[in-house]
């Protein structure tokens, strides 16, 4: 216990950033993978360590969510499998691939910076007609298998490339998108978590300062609980999104300028 408070001492700057993006993302039903990575890319930290720590901070944020959404019946199982069944091995997939400093990092910054666009455009891609576009369970595949694949490499739950692809083509209501969305995010999580497991338990590289991890796992918690009461009853999200999208782009842009140009 004392140690974790060490940690919250010494690692406050993170915490509080930590805590206002859980906050603000779980408010508009985001994990916050995306913006998790572009905190901790600044750390020093290795790349192995802050993927693993932003999945398991994903994992909590998203939990709470799924579950109320689940419970009020806002999940439309039928369209969620064929996203999801194709996603989940690849998320693991990805997350077990080996890939060098370099390479995640360039692929972190290109990342980082379609979700600031996509963030940014959201607010013209969130235009519920009431017509729903039918997917066909090969297309439904295709997109939740490219998204998960990605998403494992990277160390994000993958929301913020489908949530914006699902309000553009009217895949349903935005209610059930954003069900869908923290779903999908949970169960890529847990498979690109897997997946960075077993790829790097046996060389003894899959280690991460547990400490830093509990506290900052405390902290998107209170985080993500309070941001979900909040909502868009608080909360402009449209607002919410574009700052956040500035912010990663900014981030992404220093990355991609870091290992590109010099």
């Amino acid at each position: 216990m004392i140690e974790i408070l060490e940690v919250f001492l010494h690692y406050w700057e993170i915490i509080v950033l930590f805590f206002a993006v859980s906050l603000l993302y779980a408010s508009v039903g985001f994990g916050g993978g995306s913006s998790y990575l572009a905190i901790l890319a600044l750390t020093g930290l290795s790349f192995i360590q802050f993927r693993a720590i932003a999945l398991l901070c994903n994992i909590v944020v998203v939990s709470g969510g799924t579950f109320i959404y689940i419970k009020n019946g806002y999940f439309e199982w039928r369209k969620i499998i064929p996203l999801t069944i194709i996603s989940v091995p690849l998320a693991f997939l990805g997350g077990y691939l080996k890939i060098s400093q370099t390479f995640f990092f360039v692929l972190l910054g290109s990342t980082l910076v379609i979700a600031a666009v996509l963030m940014w455009a959201s607010k013209y891609l969130v235009d519920y007609s009431g017509k729903i576009k039918q997917k066909s369970v090969a297309k439904n595949s295709f997109i939740g298998g490219g998204i998960g694949f990605v998403s494992g490499m990277v160390g994000i739950g993958g929301g913020v490339f489908l949530s914006p692809l699902l309000h553009l083509t009217h895949w349903d209501t935005p209610k059930k998108i954003a069900a869908t969305s923290s779903f999908f995010i949970l169960v890529n999580s847990i498979a690109g978590l897997l997946g960075q497991y077993f790829t790097n338990h046996n060389n003894g590289s899959f280690t991460f300062d547990s400490n830093l991890a509990i506290a900052l796992m405390i902290t998107v918690f209170f985080g993500g609980q309070i941001g979900s009461r909040l909502g868009a009853r608080k909360l402009s999200p449209f607002l919410i999104k574009r700052v956040t999208a500035v912010l990663i782009a900014i981030v992404g842009l220093r990355i991609l300028w870091k290992y590109l140009i010099n």
